[in-house]
């Protein structure tokens, strides 16, 4: 598929009714197809600065493929199904310099003069000053790893200052509902979030809810966000929050990894095995000792973001990185 396929496929009229009853391999065809124009438009998008379409039509083509996943078994974590390829594993070595720069109050220039001039690792980027401001934190939860396959269905954010001592303020905790079936089938990965039929019957859908659209995305424009695996809700608002492409491409929106924070900074990160999951949310929160070693992390989204704050600055205190 090129570019003018993506286009075209994107913006045929798309009648559902026409795959009631089809088979697992014509579905998974036309998700393959749906997921791969929104791959292509998306790119073209953040790279041209006159692509000729609007990220409209990327977002009513990951509905379309929603819908697609609807008629399909629901994803599970022990499933074997693959993860589209419309989430990335990271932030770009861009977005980590502009989140530095907002992280310090330096401009993105000096930051990647540095990098250039010291081939400075992440540990000498996040640690060659100290971090000030204040910033959003945002945790969201879903039906899905996938943005164009599932649905948000809690989403909590707060705003907090960094400093010692701080309080968090402005905080906001909001279920999602989702497609009326899922009250037969369960919600999607529950084994993760814990998130039941109950949390969500009679709740606006997250794509229905504009209000709360504009209300979060008034918050993602106000302060740099930060999130621990930014690329997940990055990725996730994206193809599900009413303006974010644009004020993202615009420079409006700045992402903020605090796990690429954990991983650069904790030296107990690099001596611990990968399936220990060391810059995990719950693991750098025990180190640190936000969390008893017998806890566990929540997994809600605002009860996650105040996690991930407090741990934080615990880290940027351990650093001597707090102003």
């Amino acid at each position: 598929m090129n570019l003018s396929d993506a286009i075209s496929h994107a913006s045929t009229i798309f009648m559902p009714e026409f795959l009631f009853g089809a088979d697992e391999s014509m579905l998974l065809g036309e998700r393959a197809a749906n997921e791969e124009a929104i791959h292509l438009l998306t790119e073209e998008y953040f790279a041209n600065p006159n692509p000729g379409f609007e990220f409209d039509l990327v977002m009513e083509l990951a509905e379309r493929n929603r819908s697609i996943c609807d008629m399909m078994e629901p994803e599970t974590v022990s499933g074997d199904r693959d993860r589209s390829r419309n989430l990335a594993s990271s932030l770009s070595d861009d977005d980590i310099l502009h989140g530095v720069a907002a992280l310090q109050h330096r401009s993105v220039e000096k930051v990647a003069k540095e990098v250039e001039g010291m081939n400075a690792t992440r540990g000498v980027l996040y640690g060659s000053k100290p971090a000030k401001g204040t910033f959003v934190g945002i945790d969201i939860e879903t039906t899905s790893a996938s943005p164009d396959r599932g649905y948000i269905v809690n989403v909590g954010w707060e705003v907090m200052t960094l400093e010692e001592g701080a309080e968090p303020t402005d905080a906001n905790s909001v279920f999602c509902g989702i497609p009326e079936q899922y009250e037969e089938t369960g919600v999607p990965l529950a084994e993760v979030h814990k998130i039941t039929w109950a949390d969500v019957a009679d709740k606006k859908p997250f794509r229905e809810d504009k209000d709360l659209q504009k209300q979060l995305l008034k918050a993602l424009k106000a302060h740099p966000f930060m999130a621990h695996n930014a690329a997940f809700e990055d990725g996730w608002f994206l193809l599900h929050l009413d303006g974010y492409a644009e004020a993202r491409k615009a420079g409006k929106i700045i992402p903020i990894d605090t796990r690429d924070i954990c991983r650069a900074l904790d030296p107990e990160v690099r001596f611990l095995s990968w399936e220990a999951k060391p810059a995990s949310l719950e693991a750098w929160a025990q180190r640190r000792g936000v969390l008893a070693a017998d806890e566990e992390e929540r997994h809600l989204g605002l009860d996650d973001t105040d996690l991930m704050f407090r741990t934080l600055i615990a880290e940027l205190k351990e650093r001597n990185l707090l102003k």
